[in-house]
């Protein structure tokens, strides 16, 4: 999966020059973009790419952002001033490949009850029944845009059939690991137990950040998510297999139709 875009596309896309903003004297933020889209991050996913493959002595970790790239680096052994010019040579030389391909990972879900205690909430909210919330919910793939607020958690949308309704008034002083919220058109996966003001519609039986595994996080940026109704009984299933480590996550390389 590859997200190098020309001078060209950079242009078409969004024409916002890169901005360099000042994170302590360690870390420094590349500013991409001043939108949340798909054609911004991926130009932020083409440059940490690029840096990846082909590192810039001193940089010693990257964190991308819907719009930007946080880029920690060791200054005794590259100055600010010398690091930025680097990055905007490479900004300069990203090849044009066109993403065809999307990585689709199957999550199952069981929906309401304990687990899902704002299932009904949002129905009512939304103006419609608990099953057309996990028909909407289920029918699209999910565009994970980035990881943040905790290790692990990630920030996706679906572009097709918002929900109407926004987060909760009053945010939960926590919520148990594995929840699955949203609100219009974004889902998140929460990976501990944690503060959340999003509505609960259901639970996965499987783990979003695991230190136990050699990638510890379920999803990356750039990857999708797909939402598959379990049943009590599946759910259980799944849960026993991934906590004795036999449960494997189904994994799809589609066509990219740019949805």
């Amino acid at each position: 999966m590859v997200f190098y875009l020309c001078r060209k596309c950079k242009a078409e896309e969004n024409t916002m020059e890169a901005r360099f903003l000042i994170c302590g004297d360690r870390a420094l933020s590349v500013q991409l973009g001043d939108e949340i889209s798909r054609a911004v991050n991926g130009r932020i996913l083409a440059l940490e790419r690029s840096l990846t493959e082909e590192p810039i002595a001193g940089i010693s970790e990257m964190v991308p952002t819907y719009a930007a790239l946080m880029v920690h680096y060791r200054p005794e052994e590259i100055r600010y001033g010398v690091l930025v010019e680097a990055i905007r040579a490479r900004l300069g030389s990203l090849q044009a490949v066109k993403q065809t391909k999307k990585i689709v990972k199957e999550v199952p879900i069981l929906y309401g009850g304990e687990l899902g205690p704002d299932l009904e909430l949002c129905a009512e909210l939304d103006g419609t029944t608990t099953e057309e919330i996990i028909r909407k919910h289920s029918a699209h793939d999910y565009y994970v845009y980035m990881l943040g607020f905790a290790p692990g958690h990630p920030y996706s949308a679906r572009f097709a059939e918002p929900f109407s309704f926004k987060r909760r008034e009053t945010a939960r002083v926590m919520i148990p690991a594995r929840s699955v919220v949203v609100q219009q058109n974004l889902s998140d996966l929460i990976p501990f137990d944690q503060p959340c003001g999003w509505n609960i519609i259901g639970s996965t039986p499987i783990e979003i950040c695991d230190y136990t595994r050699a990638d510890p996080f379920l999803v990356r940026a750039g990857e999708w998510v797909r939402y598959i109704p379990v049943d009590a009984e599946e759910y259980r299933r799944i849960r026993a297999a991934e906590e004795v480590g036999s449960y494997r996550v189904v994994v799809h390389e589609e066509d990219d139709d740019g949805d």
